[in-house]
C-alpha cells in the first residue's frame, strides 16, 4: 500500500493537469529547437520556430486526426447510453455469484468491449463496475470493491493494440503517412514510406492476437484469484441511474425527433452506405477510423431508437472530448517543431545509435510509457512521437507494424500507472485512485511481460 499511496501523492502534488502539460512541452520543444535545429534561414530562428508552431497547430491533416478521435469516444459513449447496452449491463450484473466470479466478469467483458472501442470500454467498464457493487449490496455477496473498479479501467491496458488503437487504424488511412512525415520534415521522408500500414498488419496480425489472448487470460486468472484471496470491502453505494428519456411521442414536429421509423430508415441506411464504401476493405481486415465510426454511428442510432435519445445521450457524451478538442492542436504544434527544425532526425540519430533491429522495439516500448505518463493520450502521443519512431525503424530496418505496435503497447500498459482516463470511472464508482492502484499496477506489471515477450519473440 506504500507504493500506491507514493505514485497517488506523486500524481496529485507533481503532476499538473495533461493542458499545462502539454503547454509546458510546447515550450520545451521551443527551446530545444532554438538550440539545436536546424533552419534554411538561420539568422530568423525564433521566427521560424513560431512559424512551424503555427503551421503544425493548424495542420488539416492533423485537425482531422484529431475529430476522429473525438468521434470514437463519443459514439463509444453514446452506444453506452442505449437502452440495449443498459439491458445487457443488467444481465451480466446479474451472473455475480461472488468476489472471484464478479471480478472475472467485470474485467473479461471490459476487455473484449474495449478491444472493440476504447470509448465504449472505458464507460462501460464503469458502469458495469458500479452495478455490480449495487447489485452485491443488494444481494449482500461479499466482495473487494476496489479490486470491481479496478476491473472496470483494465480495458485501457489492451486498447491501443485493438480496432479503435489510434496508431494502427491511422496508418491504416491512406496519406496518412505521408502527411505524418512531411510536415516540414527535411528531404521528402514521405517518398520512402510506403502509402499505409493495414490493420491486418498491426491488429489483425497474428502476433497481436497472440499478445491480445495471452494479456486477457492472464488477467482473467489474476483476477479472479485476487477474488477469492482478498477480503470483502463495505459497499455503500445509491442506485447509479442512466440518463432520463422522454418516452412520450411529442407532438407536432417533436414527433420526427421522437419516431423509431426515422431512426431505423436512417441508420439502414448508414449501414446500406457502409457496406458499399467498405465492404473490399472488411474483406482484406483494413479498417480505418471513418470506417469504424461510420459503423458506430450507424449502431448508435439504431439502438437508440430515436434521434431525440440519440442527441441526449450525444449531448451527455460530449463533455468528455474536452481534452482532446483543446490539447491535440498543442501536440500538432509540438510536431510541427520538431519537424521543420530537425529535432525528429536529431533524436532519430539517437535511437538508432543505442538501439539494433531487435532491441529497437523494445526502446520503443519503454520510451512510449513513460511518455505516456506526460501526453496521456494515444492519439496525441502518436502525433509527437510516431514520426521519431517512423524514421528510427525505418533507418534500422525495423518492421513498420511492429514499431508502430510496439509504440502501442508502451502506450496503454502505463494508463494502469496515470490516472487521467480512470476518472470517468472514478466518479462512476465513487472510489479514489488509491484504492484501485494496487490492483492496476499488478496487472500492468503481469501485462508489462506478456508486452515485452511478444515484441522480443516476435
Amino acid at each position: 500500500m506504500s507504493l500506491t499511496r507514493t505514485v497517488e501523492l506523486v500524481f496529485r502534488r507533481f503532476l499538473p493537469s495533461p493542458f499545462v502539460i502539454a503547454l509546458l512541452l510546447t515550450l520545451v520543444t521551443m527551446g530545444l529547437a532554438l538550440v539545436f535545429g536546424t533552419y534554411p534561414e538561420g539568422e530568423h530562428v525564433g521566427r521560424d520556430i513560431l512559424k512551424s508552431w503555427e503551421k503544425g497547430l493548424w495542420n488539416r491533416e492533423l485537425l482531422v486526426f484529431a475529430y476522429q478521435m473525438m468521434l470514437i469516444l463519443v459514439l463509444g459513449h453514446v452506444l453506452v447510453l442505449s437502452r440495449p447496452m443498459e439491458r445487457l449491463i443488467f444481465w451480466l450484473t446479474s451472473l455475480t455469484r461472488d468476489g472471484a466470479s464478479a471480478a472475472l466478469l467485470v474485467a473479461s467483458t471490459t476487455m473484449l468491449v474495449s478491444f472493440f472501442n476504447w470509448g465504449l470500454g472505458l464507460i462501460f467498464g464503469a458502469i458495469l463496475a458500479r452495478k455490480v457493487g449495487e447489485y452485491a449490496q443488494r444481494q449482500q455477496i461479499p466482495l473487494n470493491y476496489p479490486l470491481i473498479g479496478a476491473c472496470g479501467y483494465v480495458g485501457l491496458m489492451i486498447w491501443h493494440g485493438g480496432i479503435s488503437g489510434s496508431a494502427p487504424i491511422k496508418v491504416s488511412e491512406p496519406g496518412h503517412l505521408a502527411g505524418l512525415m512531411n510536415v516540414g520534415a527535411a528531404g521528402g521522408a514521405s517518398g520512402l514510406y510506403p502509402e499505409t500500414i493495414p490493420t491486418s498488419d498491426t491488429i489483425f496480425s497474428t502476433p497481436n492476437l497472440v499478445v491480445f489472448a495471452l494479456v486477457f487470460g492472464a488477467i482473467c486468472a489474476l483476477v479472479y484469484y485476487l477474488g477469492r484471496k482478498t477480503g470483502p470491502t463495505a459497499i455503500s453505494l445509491p442506485s447509479y441511474a442512466f440518463s432520463a428519456r422522454e418516452n412520450s411521442p411529442g407532438s407536432g414536429a417533436e414527433r420526427l425527433d421522437r419516431s423509431p421509423v426515422l431512426s431505423t430508415i436512417l441508420g439502414s441506411l448508414i449501414f446500406l452506405a457502409f457496406m458499399v464504401q467498405y465492404l473490399p476493405q472488411l474483406k482484406t481486415l483494413n479498417l480505418t477510423p471513418d470506417m469504424l465510426n461510420f459503423f458506430m454511428l450507424g449502431l448508435a442510432i439504431l439502438l437508440h431508437g430515436n434521434i431525440r435519445s440519440f442527441l441526449q445521450a450525444t449531448q451527455e457524451a460530449i463533455g468528455d472530448t474536452a481534452g482532446i478538442l483543446i490539447q491535440f492542436p498543442l501536440y500538432f504544434g509540438i510536431m510541427g517543431i520538431m519537424t521543420e527544425s530537425g529535432l525528429i532526425h536529431r533524436i532519430s540519430d539517437f535511437f538508432v545509435a543505442v538501439s539494433t533491429e531487435r532491441t529497437f522495439p523494445v526502446f520503443t516500448f519503454f520510451s512510449a510509457g513513460l511518455v505516456n505518463v506526460f501526453v496521456p493520450s494515444g492519439g496525441g502521443q502518436w502525433a509527437v512521437q510516431g514520426p521519431v519512431i517512423l524514421e528510427a525503424a525505418q533507418r534500422l530496418g525495423v518492421s513498420l507494424p511492429k514499431a508502430v505496435l510496439a509504440l502501442s503497447y508502451g502506450d496503454q500498459l502505463t494508463n494502469m500507472l496515470q490516472p487521467f482516463w480512470a476518472l470517468p470511472l472514478l466518479g462512476i464508482t465513487r472510489l479514489k485512485a488509491r484504492e484501485i492502484l494496487p490492483y492496476t499496477l499488478l496487472f500492468m506489471f503481469v501485462g508489462g511481460i506478456i508486452y515485452l515477450g511478444g515484441l522480443w519473440f516476435s
